[in-house]
């Protein structure tokens, strides 16, 4: 049978990111992205093999973007698209893994969009274009929060009153599914081990980052309280009402705060960026060296608590575009677990960048990994598996 392909979708407020994969090639045949949607700056932009074009769509929704994108994806394809898969932050405890897309789970999925205000309008915006566009394909949506469905009770339940989980379902959720999923695989095949006979801590690091301790190819532990580029990680709730009474802050003040001036950006008074940071402490500034500090030391932290699911420990993967791409990120966070052994091979280190793929560890200690994440093709992936 010949290969397959799927195209990925991304959709966001504004954006639009996709890929088109093909089952037999590790490199997107197209991808891009549509972005500035909803103003007259809207614009199309991919990328075929080496070759860079963009097409300006001023005013373009989601659908109109799709309608342009579309005819670009059946070109590169050879006109042999069989489906497409959607990226959906949140699947509640619903959905548990990959779904088909047809008009009942629509209306599930619209019935979810509480639990993600921010995220989840967007996605539906994209599934309800792409469906209108191209109803003849299968279509199949991918859950962030799948991966994580296999969490025990006592690692997703919060210590609040019981009927506020069993009335109204408040409990603890994971992100960053597909990501993890991917790079735990493709560390077991990098260390020669099987996926279901190793165990895994993931640090997925970005603008958004999450950890994850993966025991036999499933999640079974995560947490997203870390310090990010913007948001303050995990607090005291008891600060909630310290900032209303002593400052006067409404709910909406802190939410603001909390999630949209904190972070890294926050503690350095910079950026949210990691590279303009650690640009900025190779230059002595004080902000810019006590955020990274401050990012490195969370993340032992969660890695460390997560990592008590673990029976064993064959291995740390480091991924996402701060996990890949920061020496400096690894080695301060690794310096900070040396009670799990850990330790850093520099020289190994500072070559993991830009795409390539590693062991980090020094000789005789447990291993450091990066692993370059793909979660098109992960998405794409499940996307083949329900067709199949």
């Amino acid at each position: 049978m010949p290969a397959r392909n799927i195209l990925v979708i991304h959709a966001r407020a504004s954006s639009l990111r996709f890929a088109l994969v093909n089952e037999a090639h590790s490199q997107f045949p197209l991808h891009g992205m549509a972005d500035g949607l909803g103003s007259r700056n809207a614009e199309l932009r991919w990328q075929r093999g080496g070759e860079k074009d963009s097409l300006m769509i001023p005013n373009a929704d989601h659908r109109a973007a799709l309608s342009q994108l579309l005819p670009l994806v059946q070109n590169a394809a050879g006109g042999k698209l069989h489906g497409i898969g959607h990226h959906v932050l949140h699947g509640g405890e619903q959905f548990t893994s990959a779904c088909r897309l047809d008009a009942k789970v629509l209306a599930r999925l619209r019935a979810l969009a509480a639990l993600a205000p921010d995220q989840m309008p967007a996605s539906l915006h994209g599934i309800e274009a792409a469906l209108h566009l191209a109803p003849n394909l299968p279509q199949v949506a991918v859950f962030d929060t799948a991966f994580h469905q296999t969490l025990p009770e006592h690692a997703y339940r919060l210590a609040l009153p019981d009927e506020l989980y069993r009335q109204h379902s408040f409990r603890r959720f994971s992100f960053h599914g597909s990501s993890h999923r991917f790079v735990s695989h493709r560390a077991a095949e990098l260390a020669g081990l099987a996926i279901g006979d190793s165990c895994w801590l993931s640090a997925h690091l970005g603008l958004h980052s999450s950890v994850c301790a993966i025991v036999n190819g499933q999640s079974r532990d995560s947490s997203m309280n870390l310090v990010m580029g913007t948001r303050s990680g995990d607090i005291d709730p008891h600060l909630y009402t310290q900032l209303h009474r002593s400052l006067g802050w409404s709910l909406e003040k802190i939410d603001q705060v909390l999630k949209q001036e904190s972070g890294l950006l926050g503690l350095s008074g910079l950026a949210s960026d990691m590279r303009s940071l650690e640009r900025a402490r190779d230059q002595g500034h004080a902000g810019a060296t006590l955020a990274i500090e401050v990012f490195c030391y969370r993340l032992a932290k969660a890695l460390s608590a997560v990592g008590c699911a673990l029976p064993q420990l064959d291995g740390l993967i480091f991924t996402g575009e701060i996990g890949e791409n920061s020496p400096l990120i690894r080695s301060r966070t690794v310096d900070h677990l040396k009670l799990l052994n850990l330790a850093i091979d520099r020289e190994a280190n500072a070559r993991c960048v830009r795409g390539v793929a590693g062991p980090i560890h020094k000789r005789g200690h447990p291993r450091v990994l990066v692993v370059p994440t793909n979660e098109e093709r992960q998405i794409a992936l499940d996307t083949l598996d329900l067709l199949n």
